[in-house]
């Protein structure tokens, strides 16, 4: 058991993971002992300064903010936080949950060695969250001992090829190159934005719209060009503004002592909430400066080095990485994203708080999670801007704030008894995953279940038989 939570350590660390992948793809191409030292270490040491970007952005901003809203406008209901839904689930499902990840992975590289779907998952984070997720469906579903490892792990590999598959079109769109994929379970959202912003240009093509990095400002503004400036200002006005809402509520003061609403955020330890809200902005655009600099050290040194792998071991392999690996190709949509994406977040509350009532107020009421908004809503940007410009931008943004308020709606009924927490998934490839796995599990369980689920898997890889020479582009 302690051998198996090493493991589970180790693989659930993505700059431990990706490195291991550089190590090994830098071995498989004979090259000398001191390159493969230093592509190695400077491939951990840009995830690791991604994860500090990361955490600061999470700890230093979008925590405090995401409570102080909540406070200012009185919000209450359930909060879609992958980290607390998995801490939650591996209560009793750890040990299933650590076999499922290690085998899913080698079922990943099968599926990407004997299929078309040419995919090496590298989110070792949301690789464990899936784990989870699927070993509590499919629990619902009957299965248990080795019949649920296997179904599991053949479920989880495949679902780690598909959705890198999924947007492939459009990550080629914003990296302009097939090297590298995306690697984060919230492609279905991505995708929808994507294609929420193809509409929006009609018979336009993607040349002819205008991209939210195009946007021209006025002289007296130019400093706006400036990303850390832009997001710095915009991010200090969105505090502000909430802050000043929870500030003139009459238990304001009891709130930032010990006990109240407040207590827990970094609020308390300012006599200016002004202050604080102008730190506060300025650490949010801190902290998007720190990961856009991990991203560029990751690419310049995995995707030459993953090149070992893709000649070797899984002919064309692509790399999937986290999401804010396309952060540096549209800054400005990345900030666009995320507060459109919020904004549909709350337009999405509001609509499940009116419709409430015709279903015996049995409904969940979801509240916009600030960090998945942040981290989804932005990628969402993104690839919206890659197909649809400035325009579907804003309108793929708000769309993929109300996907991802809707989808956990409908996935908390398949989740057993924590459908009932005060949390769930918050990204939609989970609830996709959720919803349509979850189903199936309703209507058939037990040996047939993992029969499906043995079927899923081998499709992709009979599709490659019968038809060997096409590749997913």
């Amino acid at each position: 058991m302690k051998f198996l939570l090493f493991l589970q350590e180790i693989l659930s660390t993505p700059a431990i993971l990706v490195g291991l992948m550089a190590l090994l793809g830098l071995v498989l191409q004979k090259k000398k002992a001191p390159d493969v030292v230093r592509g190695t270490i400077k491939t951990i040491v840009g995830f690791l300064v991604l994860s500090a970007g990361a955490s600061f952005l999470q700890t230093g901003s979008l925590t405090d903010f995401g409570v102080i809203f909540n406070y200012a406008f009185n919000l209450k209901g359930v909060v879609p936080n992958n980290e607390a839904i998995v801490t939650t689930a591996l209560v009793d499902y750890a040990s299933d949950t650590a076999w499922i990840m290690m085998f899913g992975m080698v079922a990943n590289i099968v599926i990407a060695r004997f299929s078309r779907l040419k995919y090496i998952f590298l989110t070792g984070h949301h690789t464990l969250y899936m784990a989870a997720m699927i070993a509590i469906v499919l629990t619902v579903g009957g299965l248990e001992g080795w019949q649920l490892i296997l179904a599991g792990s053949l479920m989880l590999g495949f679902v780690m090829a598909i959705f890198p598959a999924l947007g492939q079109k459009t990550m080629t769109h914003i990296t302009g190159t097939e090297d590298i994929s995306l690697g984060h379970f919230s492609t279905v959202g991505y995708w929808f934005a994507a294609q929420v912003g193809k509409a929006t240009r009609g018979k336009k093509s993607r040349e002819e719209v205008k991209s939210t990095e195009d946007i021209n400002f006025p002289k007296w503004l130019s400093f706006m060009r400036d990303t850390t400036v832009a997001i710095s200002i915009t991010m200090m006005l969105v505090f502000i503004v909430v802050t000043f809402v929870a500030s003139i509520k009459p238990d304001y003061a009891q709130a930032l002592q010990e006990g109240g609403a407040l207590a827990g955020t970094e609020l308390t330890g300012y006599t200016n909430w002004i202050v604080y809200a102008l730190v506060k902005g300025m650490s949010f655009a801190g902290a998007i400066y720190i990961i856009l600099a991990g991203v560029r050290l990751i690419l310049a040194e995995i995707v030459p080095a993953f090149q070992g792998i893709a000649d070797k071991l899984v002919p064309n392999a692509k790399p999937a990485i986290d999401c804010p690996v396309v952060f540096p190709y549209a800054p400005n949509a990345v900030l666009i994203g995320f507060l459109t994406s919020f904004l549909g977040g709350i337009i999405g509350m509001f609509g499940l708080i009116l419709i409430n009532p015709a279903f015996s107020n049995a409904l969940p009421i979801i509240l916009p999670g600030v960090v998945p908004h942040f981290f989804c809503g932005a990628t969402a940007g993104v690839f919206a801007n890659a197909e649809g410009g400035l325009k579907g931008t804003i309108i793929g943004g708000i769309l993929h704030g109300l996907l991802i308020t809707i989808l956990p709606v409908i996935t908390m009924p398949v989740m057993g008894n924590l459908g009932f927490a005060a949390t769930t998934f918050s990204d939609a490839d989970f609830s996709t995953v959720g919803i349509i796995l979850g189903n199936i599990a309703r209507f058939v369980t037990g040996t047939p279940l993992l029969i499906i689920c043995i079927v899923i898997f081998l499709l992709p890889i009979l599709l490659n038989v019968v038809s060997p020479k096409k590749n997913v582009k």
